[in-house]
């Protein structure tokens, strides 16, 4: 098999990043994707497309043709997938909509990824990618250097990625029930809702206020080095103070008192101390050898590179976490590699991107000896849920491993997390509530020593029972607690073992740590949203979400792979690759490649008609074309704006940018923002006020539509998570009931290991802790 998707046909009608990007992930797995595209060729002419194309075959097609048409429901009555990004209704137009297609072929499995639900209210709205990422919350107010309360850009599409990735995730759980019971289903992932995945716990409420921040990250942060560079620390953890002291010589650190989180807390003067130190430490040596020393301690101090010296950097390439492939078009040219390795197959470089049309005849003659479908035969009854009966064991922390263990939870699966009962971070405090009540909802929750004989008993019967196991220790960790993937394939030969890492296992830095800060700063994100001042974090935890969607759709692959083999294997996903995914549109080496994205807090778009424009209360995204200048210039307000010059200046005349924007920013700051926004869409342009995350945490349509659920938890609080974005007809994602207390399910899980008995002994031993909810608030 060339992978675990070997055999499965997708059709991909999709355009700019998020439906062509999901079919690259579902091509990158072995499926074979037939590319359609218009006749001109994409609608994005970018060199993006070397990456989100690659693996596929060709062929054009003019949808609004008769016979194309025809040839376009020929080419979906072959499928076992069709991926689609058009804005509710224009398939349905073609002939070509998932009722239809689903109903003439019940195994058919349709993705439509469009930028608002079919029953949202913004449905019809041109929803640009800027459109979207103002309408949940991307764009917050600058850090330095712009405008007063101005809102900013980042060039990273969030919601076209993460409507790809959850879109990704989708179809591989859809075949894994298609597996088991026969039948198809359609599925819907809109961008505005896949949005939501990323913002994960930023939008956390507690009684309907937000939960606010860590309480003690004092130590970490960006800072200056001695070449005038940046590196970003990540101190958070006990162990890596400590490591970056002994490897520093200042120990006395300790005796000032610089380490008790309770007393920085509580004065402010020790707390400025620490950060004094901390930057003339850090002004003590190069970036890179601020690098070099936390490899070699074993501590996260990340380099804070350009997406360019990322593309470079000796690990990227090492670990194949950039690979050259051989573009027809472009030459050799670097780009992300696989977003999730696994195991059965080498990570091995794909096809490249295909010319237009360049497999027509191919394509053509694979439709004429189709093989006729199955005959009907008696299927076994529906699931419920495609991972209903599978069992997962969670053992990792933070974000990114308990993202991908709730994602398994939401689509069925019995999930037991599993955390170290003296580990910092499982008491009630602000940061359990940012995570633990956002990730690990749907699992049940048991506070176990692993480094006890009993606790490695208690793993080792559960894991028997498991078809999962997720872990996320550095490279070598696991084996030492006795939960490698050899130690527990012996348990379980058919285990599918999940492998999650800030680097991955491979190449220099396999076995260092890290974490979202650090992914963000090695891959370029943070260089890029600084601009020309310090390196800046992106406005969610998208590495970290992201990986953990990544690794789910791993599980995914391997259980649709050993559904169809019996055999198991390991997957391994990583925040690096990740990040590198992310930035896609930019993150392109090739000869003549101009680093011209966004970049800095004073970003507010990518031209005069996808951009940020202040009205008089506020901020607004309008999303336009050139081609949109007529329907513009009707718009009350903006007459004469169809006379400005929207394509390449002649000699002397202005820059056609600076008047549209000029133009812009002065006519759209004379109204409110809904008042633009209003008659902006009743002429059919895209445009969206900047919404903020709390508010829109609790929007009647958002709570309605279950992006926003809110329970009452075993504190006695009202906590407000996010809900599942992916909508899947038949087999839907749930949020299941509320995270427990951590600990609080250990009496239902031995119970299941015929060891109920054995309770009250393991928690007097400390084997097994059971954390006691707080009294509720007054």
């Amino acid at each position: 098999m060339a992978g675990p998707l070997a055999g499965v046909r997708v059709i991909d009608f999709g355009q700019y990043i998020p439906g062509p990007l999901a079919a690259m992930l579902l091509a990158d797995a072995g499926a074979d994707v037939i590319r359609v595209e218009p006749p001109g060729g994409p609608r994005w002419a970018t060199p993006a497309n070397a990456t989100w194309n690659r693996g596929k075959r060709g062929i054009a097609l003019n949808l609004k043709d008769a016979a194309d048409q025809a040839t376009a429901r020929r080419l979906v009555a072959s499928a076992d997938v069709v991926v689609e990004n058009f804005r509710t209704g224009v398939m349905e137009r073609l002939g070509l909509g998932p009722r239809a297609m689903t109903e003439a072929d019940p195994r058919l499995i349709y993705l439509s990824l469009p930028g608002f639900a079919a029953d949202d209210p913004r449905a019809a709205l041109p929803a640009w990618e800027g459109v979207v990422g103002a309408a949940t919350g991307t764009y917050r107010a600058a850090a330095a250097g712009g405008q007063a309360g101005q809102a900013v850009y980042t060039a990273i599409p969030i919601a076209s990625h993460f409507a790809a990735f959850l879109g990704a995730v989708g179809v591989a759980m859809a075949l894994v029930a298609r597996e088991r019971d026969g039948r198809g289903q359609r599925i819907e992932v809109p961008l505005f809702d896949a949005t939501f995945a990323a913002i994960g716990a930023h939008g956390l409420l507690i009684d309907g206020q937000p939960a606010g921040g860590r309480p003690d990250d004092f130590w970490g942060g960006r800072f200056q080095c001695a070449d005038g560079r940046w590196v970003h620390f990540s101190g958070s953890t006990p162990r890596f103070r400590e490591r970056l002291l002994d490897a520093t010589g200042n120990g006395q650190w300790r005796d000032d008192g610089l380490l008790d989180l309770g007393r920085l807390a509580r004065e402010p003067a020790l707390e400025a101390t620490l950060r004094e130190r901390l930057r003339a430490l850090f002004l003590t040596r190069s970036a890179q050898e601020w690098e070099d020393l936390g490899g070699a301690a074993v501590t996260p101090i990340s380099l804070c590179r350009t997406t360019a010296e990322w593309l470079a950097a000796p690990h990227a390439r090492a670990a194949r976490i950039v690979w050259p492939v051989d573009d027809p078009g472009l030459g050799t040219v670097w780009q992300p590699g696989a977003a999730v390795r696994l195991s059965e197959w080498p990570s091995e470089r794909p096809r490249p991107a295909p010319a237009p049309d360049a497999d027509r005849a191919a394509v053509l003659a694979g439709l004429e000896c189709s093989p006729a479908p199955p005959p009907a035969a008696e299927l076994p009854s529906p699931l419920q849920s495609a991972l209903e009966g599978y069992r997962v064991v969670d053992l990792t922390q933070v974000l990114a491993g308990p993202t991908a263990g709730r994602t398994l939870a939401e689509f069925g699966a019995d999930v037991v997390k599993i955390n170290n009962p003296r580990e910092e971070g499982t008491g009630y405090h602000t940061s359990v509530h940012r995570y633990h009540t956002d990730v690990n909802r749907a699992k049940r929750t048991v506070l176990l020593d692993l480094k006890t004989p009993e606790g490695q008993d208690i793993l080792h019967r559960l894991v028997r029972d498991a078809d999962v196991v997720l872990q996320n220790a550095r490279r070598g960790v696991a084996e030492r607690l006795g939960a490698g993937y050899e130690q527990l394939r012996a348990l379980r030969p058919d285990l599918i073992y999940v492998s999650i890492s800030a680097y991955g296992y491979d190449g220099p830095w396999g076995a260092w740590p890290g974490y979202e800060s650090n992914a963000q700063a090695v891959s370029g994100m943070q260089v890029r949203f600084g601009g020309d001042g310090p390196p800046l974090m992106q406005p969610f935890a998208i590495d970290d979400y992201g990986t953990g969607l990544l690794a789910a759709f791993g599980v995914a692959l391997a259980l649709y792979h050993r559904l169809r083999t019996g055999r198991g294997q390991r997957v391994e996903a990583a925040l690096a690759f990740t990040a590198s995914l992310l930035q896609s549109p930019y993150l392109q080496d090739y000869a003549g490649q101009v680093w011209d994205e966004p970049r800095g807090q004073t970003a507010l778009g990518s031209g005069p008609l996808q951009r940020l424009y202040r009205a008089s209360d506020g901020w607004l995204f309008l999303g336009a074309r050139a081609a949109d200048l007529p329907a513009l210039a009707q718009v009350e307000g903006l007459a004469g704006i169809e006379h400005l010059p929207a394509s390449a200046p002649t000699a002397g005349s202005p820059q056609p940018d600076d008047a549209l924007a000029r133009f812009l920013e002065e006519r759209l700051a004379t109204a409110p923002a809904a008042a633009w926004v209003a008659r902006l869409t009743a002429a059919g342009i895209g445009a969206q006020p900047v919404a903020a995350v709390p508010d829109l945490m609790t929007d009647p349509w958002v709570v309605a539509h279950g992006l926003s659920v809110t329970r009452e938890h075993d504190t006695g609080e009202r906590i407000t998570t996010i809900g599942p974005a992916a909508r899947l007809a038949r087999t839907p994602a749930v949020a299941g009931r509320p995270a427990a207390s951590p600990g609080a399910d250990a009496a239902s899980v031995l119970r299941d290991l015929a060891l109920e008995d054995q309770l009250e002994p393991l928690l007097a031993k400390g084997v097994l802790a059971v954390e006691r909810p707080p009294a509720a608030r007054p």
